[in-house]
């Protein structure tokens, strides 16, 4: 072997140099251009060398690879520091020479991936399968070494990409090749693939021999809100969550977690779609089978409140076995707007079963059918015709409710507040919290209602008081109350009022009732009718002018003793005997209340037929106008 490091040492130059070496090899010019080639071909960086442990220089291995000086390898780049001993045959990559100190770079891994991928190149092709072990995360996937490090892109790990793929760092894989460029020496491997195919064969296999009513066991894989899926190997399967328990559960994650080996039963195969159902409650016997049995209807039992919902609370009675106490049966007598105000979550109540349906699984009970029913005793306790004292605590569009005692109300009927007056709305009358007297008119005790009236309280002046006092052909003054397009209503007594239809304004035809009387204004009118039936009075103001025509000289005789008019009292002056309806139904007077808009057009198209027809039938369109004023 040529020491380069002497000859420099000796400081030739470059031709004495070579006529040294050729005299010491004792050959010509030929023979030391030979030598020299070799031995350069032999050394050149890039090289695979076949090299000889020889001994340890601290955390490095001396080499010896026939060249004029050992290399260093250091230990990190053995598999099995350890296992390494003197005259180890090795093969290593020759780096690089120093020319100036003689020492040459050596690498072990190097040669080792070198032969790796020589391997590789030469027993794996694209589609095969390799395995390897995670070296490290690099972006976008990991490095895993198979003989040479390879790429597996974070896409291609799994089926499902985990959260971290760093969990894969010093594992075993197994993996199929999808791509070799031998030009770059790069290989790319996917996992997720490998796992497809043999999923792809056990799903198959799988389905070929899986049945309904199966019991399998299986990994859950993922959770959402409506289930879990369960791994069976080959095929995911769901576990919904209605099917994971008899009993309520709020989230799949009650009772699975993600890696947990679980046994269900396969409910549906889907094997079109490749879906299969799975079910956990179904390894156990159905609680609902002979719920007939442990909770007949009409029992009292005791549960626990285990949900509020605003129609009602719902009570767990047993394991898997829930009812249904609706907010209708929680109290006899309180109005609820919501469950809390009774019970609340956690409660032990005890309850009445009233329903069972087994079919959609489904028990109503009730709270209120633990006690007697107030409104058993109702019906003995008010019985019609009794006078009662209460205190008004609701007002409507067609009455008053009354709380007669605490929790039983009775209700009130607008068309019940007045013998006379026409009430629109009952806070014409009354106001919430009023202390008011009652007669009960009705109990039905199976709608759980009762009747009230405050008319009732008194006589109905229209059975003998009003049709005595006021007679058809008086004439009696009133006062304008309201003016409408068909008509004016005058007021006679406190809360009595007649129609003075438009037709009986004036002898002229009258387009509006303003140019003939004004508000307030006192008339003197005629009676034409008093229909009891219908509750109403005819007036004309017309007939009673033409009465006052055709005798002025009884009028006039009249006047200087008093106005005589109409039949009310001895006296025979309106105001001094006035007739008494009762203090129960005494109320404002009628007027800006009344609703007219639906009947105003009609009572319009009869006036106007009314103006154009023979004064005899006057007094019929009146009566018409005036039900239909109504």
């Amino acid at each position: 072997m040529v020491d380069y490091n002497l000859i420099n040492d000796l400081e030739l130059n470059e031709a004495e140099a070579d006529q040294l070496l050729a005299e010491a090899l004792g050959g010509g010019d030929n023979q030391l251009d030979v030598l020299v080639a070799e031995e350069a071909k032999e050394f050149k960086p890039g090289t695979l060398l076949s090299g000889k442990v020889v001994g340890f220089a601290g955390d490095d291995v001396v080499i010896d690879v026939g060249f004029k000086s050992e290399g260093l390898v250091n230990k990190g780049e053995f598999d099995d520091f350890s296992a390494v001993k003197e005259d180890d045959e090795i093969e290593v990559l020759l780096e690089g020479i120093d020319a100036v100190s003689g020492t040459i770079q050596l690498s072990k891994r190097k040669a080792d991936r070198i032969r790796g991928w020589e391997n590789i190149i030469a027993t794996k092709a694209e589609g095969d399968e390799v395995e390897g072990k995670v070296m490290r995360k690099i972006k976008g996937g990991l490095l895993v070494d198979i003989g040479v490090p390879v790429f597996l892109p974070a896409s291609q790990v799994d089926i499902r990409r985990p959260q971290d793929i760093g969990i894969y760092i010093g594992k075993e894989i197994k993996a199929q090749v999808l791509k070799i460029d031998t030009d770059r020496r790069n290989i790319v491997i996917s996992r997720r693939k490998l796992i497809e195919e043999q999923r792809a064969e056990a799903r198959d296999k799988l389905l070929s021999t899986l049945g309904e009513g199966d019991k399998v066991t299986g990994t859950v894989k993922n959770i959402a809100d409506f289930g879990a899926f369960v791994d069976l190997g080959g095929i995911d399967g769901l576990l919904h969550i209605t099917d994971m328990s008899w009993g309520r559960i709020n989230h799949p994650s009650e009772m699975v977690k993600i890696d947990d080996e679980i046994e269900v039963v396969v409910l549906n195969i889907n094997r079109d779609n490749e879906k299969i159902s799975l079910g956990l409650k179904q390894k156990e016997a159905n609680p609902w089978d002979a719920i007939e049995a442990r909770f007949p209807v009409g029992s009292r039992v005791t549960g626990a409140v285990v949900n509020l919902m605003s129609y009602g609370a719902f009570v767990k009675l047993e394991e898997g076995i829930e009812g249904l106490v609706h907010i209708s049966e929680m109290s006899w007598t309180r109005r609820i707007n919501h469950p809390s105000e009774m019970v609340s979550i956690g409660e032990e109540i005890d309850v009445v079963v009233l329903e069972i349906d087994k079919h959609k699984q489904e028990i109503s009970l009730g709270v209120k059918q633990t006690e007697v029913n107030p409104w058993e005793l109702v019906a003995e306790k008010y019985p019609p015709g009794t006078v009662v004292a209460g205190k008004v605590r609701n007002l409507t569009n067609y009455g008053a409710f009354v709380e007669i005692e605490p929790g039983i109300d009775g209700m009130l009927h607008v068309s019940d507040l007045s013998w006379t007056k026409k009430v629109a709305h009952p806070n014409e009358c009354l106001k919430k919290g009023d202390d008011v007297k009652c007669v009960v008119l009705e109990v039905d005790q199976d709608k759980q209602r009762i009747s009230l009236g405050i008319k009732q309280l008194t006589e109905d002046p229209w059975m003998e008081a009003i049709p005595t006092h006021y007679q058809p052909g008086m004439i009696v003054q009133g006062k304008v109350t309201k003016i409408t397009n068909f008509g004016v209503f005058v007021e006679l007594e406190d809360q009595l009022e007649g129609l003075l239809h438009i037709s009986e304004l004036s002898d002229q035809k009258v387009e509006n009732p303003q140019d003939v009387v004004k508000p307030g204004q006192d008339l003197e009118v005629k009676i034409l009718r008093v229909d009891i039936d219908e509750r109403k009075i005819g007036l004309s103001l017309k007939r009673a002018q033409w009465s006052a025509e055709a005798d002025a000289a009884t009028e006039s005789a009249s006047e200087k003793a008093g106005p005589a008019l109409g039949g009310l009292g001895d006296t025979g002056a309106l105001g001094t005997d006035k007739i008494t309806f009762g203090a129960g139904g005494a109320s404002p007077a009628q007027g800006e209340n009344e609703t007219e808009t639906e009947t105003e057009t009609e009572a319009e198209a009869e006036a106007e037929t009314e103006a154009e027809a023979p004064a005899e039938a006057e007094t019929d369109a009146d009566a018409d106008a005036e039900k239909t004023e109504e």
